[in-house]
């Protein structure tokens, strides 16, 4: 999720409790975390700056995209009118 809305589009913290209900209801809900400070490192070169933009992520089982993307609808973030970013990741055994 960016950090692309102000305060006053913050939406309350019973909409994220809804909206992880729903996923775990869904069976969707892999877990996430919000984003805090952090910092780039490199042994072969002198990195760039941490990603500023994202403050957080949730992981869920979907099975596409597309149903990734109707599981977004209930996210305060997305419903505020920020970005949601949804991407796949590799799967294991």
């Amino acid at each position: 999720m960016h950090k692309n809305i102000s305060e006053e589009q913050r939406r309350p913290d019973v909409e994220w409790e809804t909206y992880f209900a729903k996923l775990r209801e869904a069976g969707a809900f892999q877990g996430g975390s919000s984003i805090g400070d952090g910092l780039c490192v490199s042994k072969a070169f002198a990195p760039g700056t941490i990603t500023a933009h994202i403050s957080g992520y949730i992981r869920i089982r979907a099975d596409s995209l597309q149903a990734a993307r109707e599981l977004v609808v209930g996210n305060p973030i997305y419903e505020a009118g920020g970005t949601v970013e949804i991407r796949e990741l590799p799967r294991t055994g």
